[in-house]
């Protein structure tokens, strides 16, 4: 018998799929719960074989929340997120966290049956809709990887002093006030920032100082261990 617990925030639905469980013989619905934080107090109690979980409880994220707790100190746990839209990004990281399967809400009750014997069996497939979501949330993510490894890169072949001046500028001082600052010339500083432009192959400033803002490279910088030496590039 696979012992299921079901987790809704509406009662309504918890009862739709308890009732749609319950046509089959080999499956007993143990427990109904509405919130993220109930199911996993349910799930270390009562052990469940497979978890229906919504995404969407309490908060937006409950279920996933929830899913996390319950497979750190539940691990043999098989769930199942059930979600309305088949988002990217949920389903991506849904099964990130270790999820068995994801259903749609609205899906046929034969599917929703199929879902959970599959689960329980351990031979829920990657269909071809799932493989496609997570293969598009994978290049979302090295996409966005690569842009942020491509400008670190650029910044560490800049001198300690064009960084200086990438940071002042990226902080909206002025090139005047740069100059007032480190007691220099207005043409050095012309200098230099026609050197940023030239490795970051850029025609301004504005281009420069949005992709450092947007890939929060000095953010970055300022977190890790050693930051810049005086070279301008990281220390090892």
């Amino acid at each position: 018998m696979i012992k299921v617990l079901i987790a809704d925030d509406i009662p309504e639905l918890t009862k739709r799929f308890s009732n749609i469980l319950k046509q089959d013989p080999e499956i007993n619905v143990i427990e109904c719960v509405h919130s993220g934080k109930d199911a996993v107090k349910k799930c270390l109690d009562l052990h469940p074989d497979v978890i229906l979980m919504d995404v969407e409880m309490e908060t937006r994220t409950a279920g996933l929340i929830a899913t996390e707790k319950i497979l750190e100190q539940y691990p043999e746990g098989k769930i199942v997120i059930l979600t309305v839209y088949e988002d990217d990004e949920t389903v991506f990281t849904a099964f990130m966290l270790g999820v068995t399967d994801y259903i749609v809400k609205n899906s046929m009750p034969e599917d929703i049956i199929t879902c959970i014997k599959d689960a329980y069996f351990g031979c829920s497939p990657i269909r071809p809709v799932i493989a496609r979501k997570i293969r598009r949330e994978f290049q979302r993510v090295k996409k966005s990887e690569d842009s942020f490894l491509y400008c670190l890169h650029l910044v560490t072949q800049l001198t300690q002093t064009e960084i200086d001046v990438l940071e002042l500028m990226s902080r909206g001082y002025t090139r005047m006030q740069i100059c007032e600052m480190r007691c220099v010339e207005l043409s050095t500083v012309k200098t230099q920032i026609r050197n940023i432009l030239k490795k970051f192959k850029c025609s301004s400033m504005n281009e420069v100082i949005y992709q450092i803002k947007e890939q929060q490279i000095f953010e970055y910088i300022r977190n890790i261990s050693g930051g810049l030496n005086r070279g301008g590039n990281f220390e090892k």
